[in-house]
């Protein structure tokens, strides 16, 4: 046996490592959050966990360091693990994971400071309450937070308040031009005003700014392109709203094939690019939309691709779930169509456009009176937008022939009632369901509301005109003399006295005659003799009229021109004796052969071309065929029309190239 060998006596440079100091490490830490290191602040911040346990500073510094990386999700871990109070880490990780109720459950409680106060404000700017993250930025107003103003003004977009933008901007001591983002957004607001040159200018000037800034930080040109991307995107959708819809495709397509944007700017291109088209090329835009809108999960279920739920606004998300909706009615895929209607309300919540999308669908499958129904249910819980909502009905209504409901929803739009479009429509509908005294009715409510409007354009002369042509239509003629007389009293026009002539005529004949005599003669038309023009088909001048002998002198000047005119023989063709003309020409001799009546095509016996074999084989065979035509005349009737085979004379000849 060997001898066991012995063992080596332990070194003691295997001494453990000699420890550091958890101020060391504070320091280090101090020194890569300066170089923005956050892999290695994280690092660190283990070391000094790992020391001193439950140390808060350390788990703050880690915490703060992982949601800087976008690990959002270990970052929440981390803090349900400690017993610390991490409530405001705890808010923001769950915003950026878009639990907007929960990070708000996670916000109460907590002092109101800037930071907290900033952070509610943008969760209900993300949860589309946007009057109230607007109210939290007004009271941020005198607080010292980097872009403030940048966020106050998409507040006020995004609000509908872009009104207010140039006060709030007066009141921070801010230009539009202090920084391309606050440029960018300031645009906006002008483009929400319908100020179209302004916008585009100031996006110009934004984009200017934008890439100087970004060349100054040393970027490559696809990143400051990308960072960019949004401002091109709106210049386009500034050249759409202006009328230049080829400057507008081509941005958007050279927009779209450089792929240089974000995910979400990229949709809204794509989104704009497919409002521009509309019902053209359908296939090829749906298949552009369903990259964009995915089912998840379950049936009827769907969601955004690529996280566009986090980056898109609410009106951007219904947008696109709309113009999806439209394509899929406008190529007749009502199945695809009713599974997301469905889902819509869901998807758009607080929206009228789902409502109007379903009745839309029941319009399409011919159930215009379930859709009716539905919108006047639906208009009950929009209290704010159910103008729409009985506009809608109405349209439908009309359209099915149902007036009654379209008056009724006509009627429940009160700020309308007395604009000459409403009430030309509300007496057209009366009218057509018989209801004269009603459409009569609307009239007088227009003319009552007009006669005490103070406003600059008064349609009270138009709608006592047409009241007036309506009433004397339906044989009210005393009440359409007087409106008639009203209006020649009041604005002095032609045409109302006119009809007022004609109307009192059939009512008073000697206030008619009293009101011709205001009419202006026209010239030359002095000493008609009226007897002598009703008994002729035009106007004659009486005898002794002032025109007699010229009219007389025309007249015969224009005898002897007529009889100075020498009748032509015709000419007839060579050898052509009109005596004997002999048989009229054939009308059709200009059609070709095909086309003439008397054309009939000679007929083919279909059996020939199918007799194959000898020619004694020829009788048998005819009769066969025509026992088998029988039985297939009795058996081809349940199964529908079938495509015709190619004949073997065609299958020969093609395998014979």
């Amino acid at each position: 046996m060997p001898p066991k060998s012995k063992e080596k006596p332990k070194s003691a440079a295997a001494a453990p490592p000699p420890s550091i100091s958890i101020e060391d490490l504070f320091t280090s830490i101090k020194r890569h959050v300066d170089k923005d290191e956050f892999e290695q602040i994280v690092k660190l911040s283990d070391q000094v966990l790992s020391v001193a346990p439950g140390d808060e500073d350390a788990l703050r510094c880690k915490v703060a360091a992982l949601i800087k990386c976008d690990k959002i999700d270990d970052a929440l871990s981390v803090i349900r693990k400690v017993p610390n109070d991490f409530s405001y880490f705890k808010a923001y990780c769950l915003y950026r994971q878009n639990k907007l109720k929960e990070a708000m459950e996670s916000l109460k409680g907590l002092d109101e400071t800037s930071a907290t106060m900033l952070l509610e404000s943008q969760i209900l700017f993300r949860m589309g309450k946007m009057d109230a993250s607007v109210d939290i930025y007004r009271k941020l107003q005198n607080s010292k937070i980097d872009a403030l103003e940048i966020n106050v003004v998409a507040g006020l977009v995004s609000a509908g308040k872009s009104s207010e933008v140039k006060g709030m901007m007066d009141a921070l001591r801010v230009k539009a031009t202090s920084s391309f983002e606050l440029a960018y957004n300031a645009a906006c607001s002008l483009i929400e005003e319908h100020k179209y040159t302004d916008a585009e200018q100031l996006l110009l000037s934004s984009r200017r700014m934008g890439q100087e800034t970004l060349m100054d930080e040393s970027l490559a040109d696809d990143e400051i392109e990308i960072e960019l991307a949004p401002i091109s995107v709106q210049l386009a959708y500034v050249q759409q709203l202006m009328g230049n819809t080829k400057e507008a495709v081509q941005s958007y397509t050279g927009i779209i094939k450089r792929n240089l944007a974000d995910e979400a700017t990229l949709a809204v291109a794509t989104n704009n690019l497919i409002a521009l088209k509309g019902p053209k090329d359908i296939s090829d835009s749906l298949k552009k939309l369903d990259k964009l809108v995915e089912k998840s999960g379950g049936p009827g279920s769907f969601q955004l691709a690529r996280g566009l739920d986090l980056k898109l606004s609410p009106k951007q998300k219904e947008s696109l779930y709309i113009n999806r909706m439209l394509l899929l009615l406008h190529s007749n895929k009502m199945e695809q169509a009713r599974e997301l209607v469905a889902a819509l309300p869901d998807l758009c919540p607080g929206s009228v456009v789902p409502v109007l999308l379903q009745a839309a669908v029941l319009v399409k499958e011919n159930k215009a009176g379930k859709a009716e129904e539905i919108l006047g249910q639906s208009a009950d819980k929009f209290p704010d937008n159910c103008r729409v909502l009985h506009l809608a009905r109405a349209q439908i209504a009309a359209a099915g022939g149902h007036p009654q409901i379209a008056v009724a929803s006509l009627e429940k739009i009160p700020d309308i009632q007395h604009m000459p479009a409403t009430v030309a429509t509300l007496v057209a509908l009366k009218e057509r369901a018989g209801d004269i005294d009603g459409a009569d009715a609307v009239f007088d409510s227009a003319i009552r509301w007009w006669s005490n409007a103070m406003t600059e354009e008064n349609k009270l002369s138009v709608i006592m005109q047409e009241a007036a042509a309506f009433k004397l239509k339906h044989g009210r003629k005393e009440e359409a003399a007087r409106l008639y007389e009203e209006i020649v009293k009041s604005h002095g026009s032609i045409e109302a006295l006119v009809g007022l002539i004609q109307t009192a005529a059939h009512v008073d004949v000697e206030k008619a005659e009293a009101y011709e005599k205001k009419l202006k003669q026209l010239p030359d038309l002095k000493a008609i003799d009226v007897d002598s023009l009703e008994r002729t088909s035009g106007a004659k001048h009486a005898e002794g009229g002032s025109h007699m002998n010229t009219a007389t002198s025309y007249e015969d000047n224009n005898k002897e021109k007529t009889k100075k005119k020498r009748k032509r023989k015709p000419k007839y063709p060579k050898g052509f004796d009109p005596a004997n003309p002999g048989p009229p020409p054939d009308p059709e001799r200009w059609l070709p052969k095909r086309e003439r009546s008397s054309f009939r095509p000679k007929r083919k016996d279909k059996r020939i071309a199918q007799i194959r074999g000898s020619q004694g084989a020829v009788a048998k065979e005819a009769g066969n065929a025509n026992s088998k035509s029988s039985q297939a005349s009795s058996k081809g009737v349940s199964t529908g029309p079938e495509p015709s085979k190619p004949s073997s004379k065609s299958s020969k000849k093609k395998s014979r190239k």
